[in-house]
């Protein structure tokens, strides 16, 4: 078995709490700039005061493969106001110096590799550690193609953390594994992101396997919207990654109408859609004790 010790602060400080508690954490997506930094700003503080237990800011593509329709629209928006890779670590800086509990949740920026690479590596994880990031997800990089991405990103303490599909076989996982810190992202599902009603019947089979291969938490997205998908993960995943469900009330609130009024109503709702999963975390099925992942 591989595995890569967690290296940021934050985010292995969060996780030891979670599985002290016995609590499933949620690890929320946003894309930054959506519909401006400023709101974005307004929006982690919501979702950081509801109980996020991290927080994954998506920097704007014009490009983004991965992604299903809502956050591509997120992405679209982000763009059209102007938002940079340079803006979302502006973004951070702010987060970390904004009162109450944001200023201390986890913060793992969440990129395609193309805006990374125009700015440079070590300029990019310079950056990213100085403004207080604690990780990073590339979601179109390799681990084969990563050796010199994680080793600009190991020596300012940053994680680097991987996706793992459903498609990975025995060999893939444990490649991921090995370079993966903080925490491993396992794909639920085949395909982009998006909600969906039903979780996998055999995502509990490739939890097992994933755990064969690693002692980090497990979080698992791609799918995750409702507060009846955490508590099935309850026992099985350490996490529960939701994205599009939250992109969703940003775009339903702000997308014709991105006023204060409008911006405080999808802050609002944001609270709300995170206060009822981090319940379902809490109770029911969630509920468990003695999860190893150390």
């Amino acid at each position: 078995m591989t595995s890569t010790p967690a290296i940021a602060p934050r985010i292995s400080r969060r996780f030891d709490g979670l599985r002290a508690s016995g609590e499933m954490g949620i690890v929320s997506y946003i894309t930054a700039g959506d519909p401006t930094i400023p709101a974005t700003l307004k929006f982690v503080q919501a979702l950081a005061g509801a109980g996020a237990d991290v927080i994954e800011l998506g920097v704007p593509f014009s490009d983004p493969l991965a992604d299903g329709p809502t956050i591509q629209r997120a992405s679209e928006r982000a763009l059209k106001s102007g938002t940079t890779l340079h803006d979302v670590l502006g973004l951070v800086r702010q987060i970390r110096n904004s009162q109450g509990a944001a200023a201390e949740v986890p913060v793992v920026l969440f990129s395609y590799y193309n805006p990374i690479l125009q700015m440079g590596l070590e300029e990019f994880a310079t950056a990213a550690s100085s403004v207080g990031a604690d990780g990073v997800l590339v979601t179109d990089l390799t681990p084969e193609e990563s050796e010199q991405y994680r080793r600009a990103l190991a020596a300012h303490h940053l994680d680097t953390i991987f996706l793992a599909a459903p498609t990975s076989d025995d060999d893939r996982l444990q490649r991921i594994s090995a370079v993966s810190s903080g925490f491993l992202y396992l794909i639920s599902r085949t395909g982009v992101t998006g909600a969906r009603d039903v979780l996998p019947e055999d995502l509990p089979a490739l939890l097992r396997r994933a755990r064969g291969f690693t002692h980090l938490p497990v979080a698992v997205g791609f799918g995750i919207s409702l507060p009846g998908h955490v508590s099935v993960l309850g026992g099985l995943a350490d996490a529960a990654v939701v994205g599009s469900a939250l992109v969703s009330e940003i775009e339903r609130a702000t997308a014709t109408d991105p006023s204060p009024s409008a911006i405080n109503a999808a802050a609002a709702a944001l609270s709300a859609k995170i206060r009822s999963l981090k319940a379902a975390a809490r109770t029911g099925l969630s509920r468990r004790r003695g999860v190893i992942y150390d």
